[in-house]
């Protein structure tokens, strides 16, 4: 068995894209090179995780994206100032 046929076994290429349990996966975009989920079916790659890559980076990073780092724009958390006062009245 080759490796396209395991990522997504019983998958059918058809012009609209890949038909994989009911569902049209579309080719990953530019912004997918890169990432540890796309798998190659036919020639094409194609996302593991979601049939339309292109509407997941639409409205910025893509939540599947192993390829990317996420980051809370250098803001420190919230510390509650009565769990504080105690953890160091505790000596934590």
């Amino acid at each position: 068995m080759s490796k396209t046929s395991e990522a997504f076994p019983g998958a059918s290429q058809t012009p609209e894209g890949m038909v994989y349990k009911g569902a049209v996966f579309s080719t990953v975009i530019d912004k997918c090179e890169g990432c540890g989920r796309i798998r190659d079916f036919e020639g094409a790659q194609y996302c593991s995780s979601y049939p339309m890559p292109n509407a997941k980076w639409a409205m910025g990073v893509c939540n599947f994206a192993t390829h990317t780092k996420t980051t809370n724009g250098g803001a420190q958390a919230k510390v509650n100032p009565l769990k504080a006062s105690k953890r160091a009245a505790k000596g934590r």
